[in-house]
């Protein structure tokens, strides 16, 4: 399962940004090895439906699942239309995906 995290920076050590849609990076790791693939967020400079358009990069980089500080009302019925689970977290992306994927194992 892939994880799309709304970012700070473009590392693991980094903090998860408080917005999902106007983050400024989106980092997409991979929970089991910790790969991952860093990239600007170019719906953080839209006047509008930012949300929206933040999930259709996370669908075009194949992620499953999406992390952020907050993920407002239209970037929720967006995630839920591709399929795209989601959760609020906190702290670096390292943890944020390690806590996400402990949850998800039932741990």
């Amino acid at each position: 399962m892939k994880i799309g995290v709304a970012a700070m920076g473009e590392s693991l050590d980094v903090e998860v940004s408080g917005q999902f849609g106007r983050c400024p990076y989106f980092v997409i790791v991979d929970p089991d090895t910790l790969e991952f693939e860093a990239f600007s967020n170019s719906a953080a400079v839209m006047p509008g439906g930012a949300g929206p358009a933040a999930v259709q990069e996370l669908v075009n980089h194949g992620a499953e699942a999406a992390l952020a500080g907050r993920i407002g009302p239209k970037a929720e019925q967006a995630l839920e239309a591709a399929g795209i689970k989601f959760s609020e977290a906190s702290g670096t992306i390292r943890k944020a995906v390690q806590d996400f994927s402990r949850k998800e194992q039932g741990a």
